[in-house]
């Protein structure tokens, strides 16, 4: 007989189920790939599992006496594909965990 109304058989149930869920989820977002482009669309960089996977580099942007506008150009579209992916992991797994994934 559960004490005090609690089932921890119920609870375990529960616990395995987020588990599968979040696995799913994991598995899923892993084959997701995000862009993003700086500069108006002269460069655009595309990432998958944390790696970049295609830069494509408009040639009207490469111009041999401003290199250092077109790395600020590469990190910016880069780092804002980086930040999607790691914004919609953390939203995924928020929505599985009602805001407690950090305990699981």
């Amino acid at each position: 007989m559960p004490m005090g109304g609690f089932n921890m058989n119920n609870l375990m149930k529960q616990a395995q189920k987020m588990q599968q869920d979040m696995a799913k989820k994991q598995a899923e977002l892993e084959e997701m790939e995000f862009t993003a482009s700086a500069g108006g669309g002269a460069v655009t960089a595309t990432i998958k599992q944390k790696q970049l996977t295609s830069l494509i580099i408009k040639p009207e942007v490469i111009d041999p006496e401003d290199a250092e506008m077109l790395c600020d150009l590469v990190m910016a579209a880069v780092n804002e594909a980086m930040k999607q992916s790691d914004d919609t992991y953390t939203a995924e797994m928020n929505k599985l965990t009602g805001g407690m994934g950090g305990l699981f």
